[in-house]
């Protein structure tokens, strides 16, 4: 193995995925004068007909050609499925609803890949997430970033002070469209190339078909909340709070010809209960209690107001925190929340500044549901 490079405060390492985000990335730290390297990371070893790497390495091949930076390449499979995935499945059979996409920037994006850049000789990483970095008395703060339609830092919440301190975020001041008008100014070819959506081990398939190749099906009843069986489901694992689609119930009699909503996840008993109507009672939650809290400030002792969000692109919801013992967070909305989910992340945030956040355990519905889970 080759050594590492010697550290230099000059040089950046831009983690590239073959779009046009961290293509102008590295664009805008270039023409700031850095000695820019590329970084295109694997952490998926499928090849499918759903897996896109092959051809996003050639687009992140062709823009760091364009740039005349260099392009390094490494794998993190093993490392995802160890850090990411296996957590990933756990939560899913236990009736949960993870985010590995939190998981994968911590361990792997701010965590693997910036200690393999550092080997590079980086004295900086950078990514194209659209989030913002400022330094105050206190340490690194990470902010919104001003395009709030595509700010991500909901998604970077839970990475490590120290890791926050070494990253850039060279679009956070920047719009989608000016984004894309600097890769077309520069000739970049990736300056049209779609978003990619969806978890980053899923692509673009269907999410149940590829949990399906995973977790076994274990059927169970679909039950109205006062315990009336209605339909039968695949798996708690394969629905999350919310969700309308894929219950196969159809109409009923006895029942109106409205859509009916997953209303809460009994896995003690591989039971759903679903209800009608949109904005049922027991799909809103006046509160919700986290695991252990990940901070980006100094700890607060006591209770304090914030404003929180329970999923992405949500608006900030204000919200009274109340730190518990043992680290997690009760959390009491000013208003009620619907479908908040267990194992997705509550992000706090004081104006545009991110103060950390911690994955959802349980939740206070406004009516009591059979089996529904309730916070403390």
């Amino acid at each position: 193995m080759a050594a590492p490079s010697p550290p230099s405060r000059d040089r950046i390492v831009v983690g590239v995925s073959g779009g046009v985000d961290s293509a102008v990335a590295a664009l805008l730290l270039k023409r700031a004068g850095h000695d820019v390297h590329a970084l295109f990371m694997s952490n998926w070893d499928e090849d499918d007909a759903y897996c896109t790497a092959a051809a996003d390495f050639q687009d992140a091949r062709r823009s760091c050609e364009r740039l005349g930076i260099p392009l390094h390449r490494v794998s993190f499979a093993a490392e995802y499925r160890e850090r990411v995935f296996a957590a990933f499945l756990a939560e899913q059979r236990a009736g949960r609803t993870p985010n590995p996409d939190v998981a994968c920037n911590r361990e792997i994006k701010f965590g693997a890949c910036l200690a393999h850049a550092r080997r590079l000789g980086a004295g900086a990483f950078a990514t194209g997430h659209y989030a913002r970095r400022g330094d105050g008395v206190d340490g690194p703060h990470l902010l919104k970033a001003r395009d709030l339609a595509k700010d991500q830092s909901y998604f970077l919440h839970a990475i490590e002070r120290p890791a926050l301190a070494a990253t850039r975020f060279p679009l956070g001041e920047l719009t989608k469209p000016e984004v894309r008008a600097l890769a077309r100014g520069a000739g970049l070819e990736v300056h049209d190339k779609p978003d990619s959506t969806g978890i980053c081990f899923i692509g673009e398939r269907p999410f149940r078909e590829f949990l399906a190749g995973w977790l076994q099906p274990q059927p169970g009843p679909i039950e109205t909340p006062d315990g009336r069986v209605i339909g039968e489901h695949r798996g708690v694992a394969f629905y999350t709070l919310g969700q309308r689609g894929g219950l196969e119930i159809g109409g009923r009699a006895g029942f109106a010809d409205a859509p009916w909503y997953v209303a809460s996840k009994d896995a003690s008993r591989n039971a759903l209960v679903v209800v009608q109507g949109h904005d049922h009672p027991l799909l809103l939650s006046s509160a919700l209690v986290t695991g252990p809290a990940h901070w980006l400030v100094d700890p607060p002792h006591g209770p304090f107001d914030a404003q929180v969000k329970v999923r992405y692109r949500q608006a900030d919801q204000a919200a009274r925190i109340e730190p518990l013992d043992g680290g997690g967070l009760r959390v009491r909305f000013e208003r009620p929340q619907r479908a908040v989910t267990p194992g997705q992340s509550c992000v706090l945030y004081c104006g545009a500044r991110c103060l950390g956040g911690a994955v959802i355990d349980a939740v206070r519905p406004l009516a009591a549901a059979h089996g529904a889970g309730e916070a403390a």
